[in-house]
């Protein structure tokens, strides 16, 4: 039987940041994965859909290009070559991860594995074998863990501390099934070998968004349909409206307030009483956790230290994200080898595709009934929107009298790297004071943050005088 300081089921974000940290710190790591290194992220999620929103941005510019003094002809999106390269993409990046992996020494197993037996303090256990007392163990001299993979081998792994990291798959709400024919998820869409001529997209979450941006650039009729009164239902509402203006600009039908009553024989009814026969309906109305099995609380619950497995990433139930993932795994391994705190962290929110769209913090709405100052600078105020021809958008902050940022909230160029240098800020709580002695390099996008925290106390330069 092999043995092993750190077992880790899943070699999704969650897991396989976990293993490298482990390694790192002097731990033996065994490595479980069913199918593919990388996980949701790599293989059905983040890597993926950004391969084609690429496309989709880059097939965009060439409808503008005439304004740069640039003429190109008989330009055409060919979906086949596309595909091909989200799938070469996929495969370049899922054999560097297990290079990556291999350099530190983590034994990578694939197979699905599942928890025979464990120990698990303070906490109920449902595994395959009812035998987790203290009694039981020392009467069949087992160890407190044991990890089985069931396929190909059926091989035994002996491991101290089990990552339980198996995240997450596609949700359907409604009373709706996934057919993979005519009700997609996210998965399936993802295996289209051809474009669709309708498409009709349930949820308005990062997914939903992103995909009719996809669609809608390669001149797919998109519908979108949301149960709540605004697209993006977590984002601060302004940046929700902004979203709609650009969604109308580009021909999307947005239907909000809105659910799927009926789907039959491809015709779809909504709650308002319309009709819609698109191709396929793709629902992209969540995720939910993997499970494999055994009940274990959270890392973050009050027995943790009494503990020797722990649920991260996707499977644990909170934010479905893969830098959230990452970062929760380093954490939980430097909790169990350094006895380091878990602290809370700031987690940015990010949807991609043309304008950008990320925010941190809090949203006016949720700071309803508060004291907090507020400063919306426009990207058309700066002059690298302008060289670039790119002027959608604007950057909001948020922040209380002390001069602490509440939240941040960005539409546009870059809004996906400008958010951090927000949550920076905030995550070290320094005030706005503080970041006025930075200089800020122009022309830049970044002086567009400088110029919203200046607008905190209206003094921006870069806006007319109130």
């Amino acid at each position: 039987m092999k043995t092993y300081d750190f077992g880790i089921i899943g070699a999704g974000p969650a897991g396989y940041t976990a293993a490298i940290r482990a390694s790192q710190l002097g731990k033996s790591v065994v490595l479980f994965e069913k199918e593919f290194l990388g996980g949701v992220c790599l293989n059905k999620g983040c890597i993926p859909t950004k391969t084609f929103l690429h496309c989709a941005d880059v097939y965009n510019s060439l409808k503008k290009v005439s304004n740069l003094g640039i003429n190109i002809e008989n330009y055409s999106l060919d979906f086949a070559k596309a595909v091909e390269r989200k799938e070469k993409t996929v495969e370049k990046l899922r054999k560097s991860l297990e290079m990556l992996l291999k350099s530190y020494d983590i034994e990578i197993v694939y197979g699905e594995a599942v928890i025979a037996k464990c120990k698990v303090q303070n906490a109920k256990c449902h595994c395959e074998e009812e035998q987790s007392s203290d009694e039981a163990i020392q009467k069949e001299n087992l160890s407190p863990y044991h990890l089985i993979t069931l396929s190909p081998n059926n091989e035994t792994y002996e491991c101290e501390n089990i990552l339980i990291a198996t995240g997450s798959e596609p949700k359907c709400v409604g009373g709706f099934e996934f057919d993979h024919e005519f009700i997609l998820s996210s998965d399936d869409v993802l295996n289209l070998k051809s474009l669709p001529k309708k498409v009709l997209i349930a949820g308005s979450g990062a997914i939903g968004i992103e995909w009719a941006r996809i669609f809608a650039a390669f001149g797919v009729e998109v519908s979108i349909v949301e149960i709540a009164a605004k697209l993006l239902p977590l984002a601060d509402s302004e940046i929700s409206e902004r979203l709609a203006r650009t969604f109308k600009m580009s021909q999307i039908k947005m239907f909000l307030s809105t659910s799927i009553k009926e789907i039959k024989d491809k015709r779809v009814t909504l709650s308002n009483g319309e009709f819609l026969e698109p191709d396929f309906v793709l629902f992209a109305t969540g995720r939910k956790p993997n499970d494999v099995g055994v009940e274990t609380p959270t890392y973050n619950d009050a027995s943790r230290f009494k503990l020797h497995a722990s649920r991260i990433g996707d499977c644990y139930g909170s934010i479905q994200l893969a830098h959230f993932a990452s970062h929760q795994g380093v954490q939980v391994v430097e909790n169990i080898v350094l006895g380091k705190e878990i602290k809370d962290f700031l987690v940015p929110a990010i949807v991609y595709g043309s304008p950008e769209i990320a925010w941190v913090g809090k949203t006016e709405t949720e700071l309803e009934g508060t004291e907090y100052k507020k400063s919306v600078f426009p990207m058309s105020a700066l002059g690298k929107a302008h060289a670039d021809g790119d002027l959608e958008g604007f950057i909001k902050v948020l922040a209380n009298n002390e001069g602490i940022i509440l939240g941040a909230h960005i539409i546009g160029a870059e809004a996906s790297a400008l958010i951090h240098q927000l949550s920076i800020v905030m995550q070290n709580n320094l005030k706005v004071e503080d970041l006025k002695h930075c200089c800020f390099a122009h022309p830049t996008y970044s002086e567009g943050v400088y110029e919203a925290l200046l607008g905190l106390d209206n003094e921006s330069l870069s806006l007319l005088k109130q």
